[in-house]
């Protein structure tokens, strides 16, 4: 069973290859190598981002004063700051 590679190895490895791609300095045969090397590593970070954001909870202050956890839904954190005209980070 292989290791599962860490987000942020994949993607240091990932920023090497486009470095390799941008350089021009490989072979046709190794630029295509590298490059579905680098798409697998991209797909791998964009699950693991998506997963990470699925976990992400948000302490919610009901109406009765009681907090509870709840699942964060990023659409729903932009609607509130739009509507109490904060903006968001620069």
């Amino acid at each position: 069973m292989a290791t599962e590679i860490k987000f942020e190895d994949a993607l240091e490895k990932l920023e090497k290859i486009v470095a390799l791609l941008e350089d021009g300095s490989l072979s046709l045969d190794d630029a295509l190598g590298k490059y579905e090397e680098g798409i697998r590593l991209s797909k791998l970070c964009a699950k693991r981002l998506e997963l990470a954001k699925k976990k992400v909870e948000i302490l919610m202050k009901s109406e009765d004063g009681s907090a509870e956890l709840k699942p964060f839904n990023e659409s729903c954190a932009i609607e509130e700051k739009t509507k109490s005209g904060k903006k968001g980070p620069k």
